[in-house]
């Protein structure tokens, strides 16, 4: 048997969605990315959200977007509080608008912040607090507020992983000012690359919109936060009000998007299936820690931790890897250890051990979009 780490969730419906926009012969972002955009925040419960070409470069905006807003904006050296444990995008667009990052450790049963350290964490300079659900688990957002209280914090959410996600009636990723996506290949819908930056400020969106496509005027609509528009197309076809970038997606993207998210409510059922059959499976198997669920994950992939400390990581990898069964790392493990952050403004809040035992001790298995049951049976057989 094969257990893969991801699978395609196209079918035919996606294929004619391409096909119908070769047709047009008008392949640059255009109706259907905007109807995307719109059915997109229905879903996840957003005033807005804004289509790009990656999960990545929705981090990326999200962070540049607060150093142009009118009032309150960052500022270069503010302090940023982050997970120890995430992927290397969440981090990288605080390092290149210049902020100081704080590595707090994260919880080894749900993967999201500890947020005792958290609260211990926050000081008078800290600006933002970027919380990344880990593998489609919220983390404790009540605890997370009454650690913000009325400081001058802002929270983001890099949902990238937790597409689908509760939290106490809330989609992940509109609980915080801003919440991202990503639409990649192995992720919960797929539209070849892509993700999306979700809010409920007109402010940011209007930002998000200008630094989408080269900081210009072009797609800000006549009334706006940012500017006077004038009507004559012509000024405004390049006319730029800030330093902006291109990251926008192709018009397929948008219409398989489209497709996808029509099948995403049935993706997340299957995942949650799956995820129930795994925690019955491993619940009592004392070699290893599984993810705690907190409200209702969706569910990105099942994750170990080796406790029993005679069984190597490397000898389960190679017994999984020799059963075809894909692992990887959690994430990135942890990030405050890896070469890249000599590069940083940074300091490590704390020992971090959790996030160490994670480095060390940690891998997960994929989640699937359809029933992977079997699958799970040969991956407890392989293990025994």
């Amino acid at each position: 048997m094969k257990y893969e780490l991801a699978s395609s969730s196209w079918d035919n419906k996606e294929i004619e969605a391409i096909n119908n926009v070769i047709k047009t012969d008008m392949y640059t972002m255009g109706k259907h990315v905007k109807q995307f955009e719109e059915d997109f925040a229905k879903f996840t419960q957003n005033k807005y959200c804004v289509m790009v070409n990656s999960g990545s470069s929705a981090n990326l905006l999200a962070i540049a977007s607060l150093f142009y807003k009118k009032e309150n904006p960052l500022k270069r050296g503010d302090e940023v509080i982050v997970p120890a444990v995430s992927w290397a995008t969440t981090y990288y667009p605080l390092y290149q608008y210049g902020l100081k990052l704080k590595f707090v450790d994260v919880d080894k049963y749900t993967l999201n912040f500890d947020t005792e350290e958290l609260k211990k964490a926050v000081t008078d300079k800290t600006r933002l607090i970027f919380a990344v659900n880990l593998l489609g688990n919220p983390n404790d957002y009540d605890e997370i507020k009454n650690i913000i209280g009325n400081k001058n914090i802002y929270l983001l959410e890099d949902n990238c992983e937790s597409l689908g996600g509760v939290y106490k009636g809330k989609q992940l990723g509109s609980i915080g000012l801003m919440g991202t996506y990503s639409t990649f290949f192995s992720h919960h819908m797929a539209t070849m690359e892509g993700g999306l930056i979700g809010t409920d400020d007109e402010e940011l969106y209007h930002i998000l919109l200008s630094l989408r496509s080269h900081g210009w005027t072009r797609h800000l609509p006549k009334e706006n936060k940012l500017c006077t528009k004038s009507d004559v197309a012509f000024e405004e076809s390049f006319r730029f009000i800030l330093p902006g970038y291109n990251v926008r997606p192709i018009e397929m993207m948008g219409a398989i998007g489209i497709e996808q998210l029509k099948k995403l409510p049935e993706f997340l059922r299957h995942r949650r299936e799956n995820a129930k059959y795994f925690q019955e499976l491993f619940k009592n198997d004392d070699r290893f820690i599984i993810q705690k669920e907190i409200e209702t994950s969706s569910w990105f992939g099942f994750s170990f931790l080796i406790k029993d400390e005679s069984i190597k990581r490397e000898d389960v990898i190679e017994k999984l890897t020799k059963a075809n069964i894909d692992t990887r790392p959690i994430v990135a493990g942890n990030f405050a250890r890896k070469e890249v952050v000599k590069w940083f403004d940074y300091e490590i809040f704390g020992d971090l051990k959790n996030a160490d035992f994670i480095d060390k001790k940690g891998f997960f298995v994929g989640n699937h979009q359809f029933d992977i049951k079997e699958k799970l049976d040969y991956l407890q057989d392989v293990l025994k």
